[in-house]
């Protein structure tokens, strides 16, 4: 278990590629905030689920975000402020294939940084990346301030371990753990394939 941080699952996004609450969509006959949550709570004793409002339907705690419409970001900051650890795991409800190992091997590179990001095709993801609880105020002065309130910025304000493809190969050989689902095609594309579960799935 990595116990000195706090597993963050972001649900309140717009879905609108989508169409739907992703939330709430099934795949392998279990909606995607269960299944993310089941694989980060095998990881971390802490979760918490990022919520626009309250949701009766989820009985795991919860954060909302006190800044209207400011995407991602926003819930990021919430599990920040929220977290009773000094660091928070931040992780999309989409992204179903989430490896425990990969988790893991980004721990690991934590020494030293503010976040911890891995690098996947070239592209940062963010929302598979670990933030120190510290930066909680950078991102609130983000949010707050004119211009982009978006992740890319506000990792461009901090100390960044970017842990790129080949290093995470180690851990996820096909790099399953950053797929994410942001249209019906990618839904139907995971409900087509025979995939395993993560490792720690009963």
């Amino acid at each position: 278990m990595i116990d000195d941080a706090t597993a963050l699952i972001l649900t309140g996004g717009d879905s609108r590629r989508m169409g739907r609450d992703k939330a709430t969509l099934v795949l392998d006959e279990q909606v995607l905030w269960r299944r993310i949550a089941e694989t980060v709570r095998a990881v971390f004793p802490h979760v918490l689920l990022s919520v626009r409002r309250p949701r009766v339907e989820f009985d795991l705690p919860q954060v909302c975000d006190a800044f209207e419409n400011a995407g991602p970001l926003a819930g990021v900051c919430a599990g920040l402020e929220a977290a009773a650890t000094p660091w928070v795991f931040a992780v999309a409800t989409d992204m179903p294939f989430l490896e425990p190992r990969a988790i893991e091997l980004l721990a690991t590179r934590r020494g030293g940084y503010e976040a911890v990001v891995p690098v996947v095709g070239g592209h940062p993801q963010p929302l598979a990346a670990f933030y120190a609880v510290e930066c909680a105020s950078a991102a609130r002065a983000l949010l707050k301030a004119d211009g982009p309130r978006s992740l890319r910025a506000f990792l461009e304000r901090l100390r960044v371990c970017r842990v790129d493809e080949s290093e995470l190969r180690g851990a996820d050989p096909a790099l399953r753990s950053f797929i994410d689902l942001d249209t019906p095609q990618d839904l139907d594309a995971a409900r087509s394939e025979p995939s395993p579960r993560n490792s720690q799935r009963p």
